[in-house]
């Protein structure tokens, strides 16, 4: 009787690891495009919310560093080959994106190197912080 009774439990076990899993991936892929649409459409401000708190708690954005990022509009977002694991509960993605000063309307690209943390409670945070805009001399 204990045998008829565990190939169900293990067969529920497998579907609920896998739910787990695939709840975990439809959560990275939403948080994702929602990072994505903030950094091009709302502003960097905006996207700041997907910095983890505590990182965020170690390297506050300054007042300055947020007006510098209002010098740019965001005129393209590529995520190339998309997220790739970087262990059980982190991602990473190297994305370009297009900036234009809105003072000069000079165009530039920057690259984006993002690492994301599942942070087991249903959210994925950006731990490496909001990109390099500052030009390159």
């Amino acid at each position: 009787m204990r045998r008829i009774l565990l190939v169900p439990v293990v067969a529920l076990c497998a579907t609920l690891t896998g739910c787990a899993t695939s709840k975990k991936t439809d959560m990275l892929t939403t948080t994702l495009n929602a990072y994505q649409h903030a950094v091009r459409w709302d502003g960097f401000a905006s996207a700041s919310k997907f910095i983890d708190p505590k990182v965020l708690a170690e390297h506050p954005i300054t007042p300055i560093e947020i007006s510098r990022f209002d010098q740019y509009r965001v005129t393209d977002y590529d995520e190339g080959q998309g997220p790739m694991p970087a262990g059980e509960d982190e991602v990473r993605q190297v994305v370009q994106i297009n900036l234009v000063n809105v003072h000069t309307q000079s165009e530039r690209s920057i690259v984006d190197r993002q690492t994301w943390h599942y942070d087991g409670k249903g959210h994925w945070w950006l731990t490496s912080g909001l990109p390099e805009i500052s030009p390159q001399n």
